[in-house]
């Protein structure tokens, strides 16, 4: 039976040990038949559950449903570790150096003025990073999850198209008009209930759309 790792270890080596004893031969049935698919789900359902915790404003919640998100990253390095392609250390450096070198501001000689050119900066060396890879953004639509929520990627698609100019940005609603805009989207949704089809598929499907047509503009536009 494996052994529950020494607590001089820091806490995060702990958690790395714990997670290679749950997946070792005598450890957690459950643990062991999981997969990166298999997990996919909870890891989203973690980030909704820490979600509810910031907005109750629960920082004992928020530090347990954080540890919980953590765990699904542990879990995830351990497979990787256990097909030799990546592990919980190569994770962070991952991180760490992508940090660094995305802060040149910070880290580096670079000057920026406010907010809105740290931004440029950031999707510029991005942009950079990925030039020539199969992870080359090569529309500037690219770089959506395709798994967001309906609703959250209608808006990311939105932002991004109107920033490329593919679609015309609609006049900023009235302050007032707020409510009246929140009933008209729940007046929609319980109306799609009513007969008897998916909100979140019809906008889904409807983004998609919106989407393919976007970027046969975006060829034809660059052809030019």
């Amino acid at each position: 039976m494996p052994k529950a790792p020494s607590r001089r270890l820091a806490p995060i080596r702990q958690l790395v040990e714990v997670m290679a004893a749950l997946r070792a031969p005598d450890g957690c049935p459950w643990d062991r038949e999981q997969d990166h698919r298999s997990l996919r789900s909870h890891a989203v359902e973690e980030v909704y559950e820490l979600l509810d915790a910031i907005e109750a404003g629960d920082d004992g919640e928020m530090a347990e449903e954080l540890g919980d998100l953590l765990l699904q990253v542990v879990f995830h390095a351990q497979l990787g570790r256990e097909r030799g392609v990546f592990d919980f250390d190569s994770v962070c450096q991952h991180l760490v150096d992508k940090l660094i070198r995305r802060h040149p501001h910070v880290f580096g000689s670079v000057t920026v003025k406010d907010v809105d050119q740290v931004w440029a900066h950031w999707e510029s060396i991005k942009k950079a990073e990925k030039a020539g890879s199969k992870h080359e953004r090569k529309s500037a639509l690219d770089g959506v999850p395709r798994h967001l929520p309906a609703l959250m990627r209608s808006q990311k698609l939105l932002k991004k198209a109107a920033k490329a100019g593919l679609t015309e940005v609609p006049a900023a609603p009235k302050a007032g008009e707020r409510k009246a805009m929140a009933q008209a989207l729940f007046d929609l949704t319980a109306q799609c209930q009513a007969a008897g089809w998916s909100a979140e598929e019809l906008l889904r499907a409807e983004s998609q759309r919106r989407e393919s047509a976007w970027r046969r503009a975006e060829r034809r536009n660059s052809s030019r």
